[in-house]
């Protein structure tokens, strides 16, 4: 049960009103403290007495896409012996909260409700718990009674195939040779001296006849592609909710198309990583992003990419329109040296550019559906 400040105003009146009624004998303070009185033990023993309901909460999907149709159902069942009373339950869909009325039931008897969830947004919506409040009506006491545990709806981000030109883009840095020697590689680099514990299946054998030592190969690390996809979080990159919900969804389709071509990939939004073991944990992370004050700007992108990602082959840096040229540089300039840096600005209605120069792409998005030809740009250039 939960008093409200109404409530303990109300019982503040009647204890000082029978005390100074009391004590100076004024007949009409006391009558108002006992009327104050009464009014909360009324009040209070209103909350007493519950209703004996089974309640079941369920959503016929989990997971949706942002526009997509997305229904729950609530059953409402009389686990008491006697018929009940109508009453009503309270819903929590998000931030607003619904009310529905359940009739009167006899034993057993059991009342169905559909509900739809508001599904325009990308979001983590959370749905319930069901509660019924049983008090007075002028709001002095209530006690609530919680009958199911809350749900989890997340709504994800729109999402596009990027096929060949994602594929094309991340095998078209698979198998370029690194400065980093290894003794077990394909592409031959040298030979050295034989040193004990090497696998003698390196033994160059002719070099070693000639010579009358022991001479094995050396080879250089090819390169497997590590996709590093970072997306800005600071409010001031992005100039209203559509630049930020096309660079989430720039985000999440790249990182979906990397997981399924099962490359390395590793997306930093917000304080940390997101989970990229399969596209539903990856798409239920993005569904949760937010900016934050505290968050990076696209100033910050590379040295994070830099820091959580130094082996990175390929990064993708993803701001809103805020962002100018001069600040897309400075981004890339931080990225891991040898990694081909693709920024992608992200501007609702602007025509897709693309300027290539070495290793850097500095792209301009002004709709999701363009981000395919965008990569064979920066495959081709």
């Amino acid at each position: 049960m939960r008093v409200s400040p109404l409530g303990w105003s109300v019982a503040a009146v009647a204890a000082v009103g029978l005390a100074v009624g009391r004590l100076l004998g004024w007949t009409e303070v006391a009558a108002l403290g006992a009327s104050a009185g009464a009014v909360f033990v009324l009040s209070v023993a209103m909350t007493f007495g519950r209703a004996r309901y089974a309640v079941t909460l369920d959503l016929a999907a989990r997971r949706v896409t942002v526009g997509e149709r997305a229904v729950g159902r609530l059953v409402v069942t009389n686990a008491a012996r006697r018929r009940s009373l109508p009453s009503r339950l309270e819903l929590p869909v998000g931030r607003s909260v619904g009310e529905l009325a359940v009739p009167s039931l006899a034993s057993r008897g059991r009342h169905d409700e559909l509900f739809a969830v508001p599904t325009d947004r990308r979001a983590v919506v959370v749905v319930g718990p069901v509660r019924s409040w049983r008090g007075d009506p002028l709001g002095v006491a209530r006690r609530t009674v919680r009958w199911t545990e809350p749900l989890e709806l997340y709504v994800h981000p729109r999402v596009v195939s990027l096929g060949a030109a994602g594929a094309g883009l991340l095998r078209d840095l698979e198998g370029q040779t690194a400065r980093d020697l290894s003794d077990t590689d394909l592409s031959f680099h040298a030979l050295r001296d034989y040193v004990a514990g090497d696998d003698r299946r390196y033994i160059h054998w002719r070099t070693t006849a000639r010579r009358g030592t022991l001479m094995v190969k050396q080879f250089e690390d090819t390169r497997r592609t590590l996709t590093a996809i970072a997306l800005a979080d600071a409010p001031a990159d992005y100039a209203g909710d559509d630049d930020l919900e096309l660079a989430v969804s720039v985000t999440a389709s790249l990182g979906v198309q990397a997981i399924r071509d099962q490359r390395e990939v590793t997306v930093v939004a917000g304080p940390g990583r997101m989970r990229v073991a399969s596209p539903p944990l990856l798409l239920d992370d993005c569904a949760a992003f937010v900016t934050g004050s505290a968050g990076a700007g696209v100033h910050l992108l590379g040295r994070r990419v830099g820091r959580e990602a130094p082996n990175a082959s390929l990064a993708v840096l993803v701001t809103g329109s805020v962002p100018d040229e001069r600040d897309l540089r400075l981004a890339a300039q931080h990225v891991p040296a040898g990694a081909r840096t693709l920024v992608v600005r992200c501007v609702p209605g602007a025509p897709l550019r693309a300027r290539t120069r070495g290793v850097l792409t500095l792209a301009t998005l002004g709709a999701l559906e363009d981000l395919p030809r965008l990569l064979r740009r920066a495959v081709l250039p």
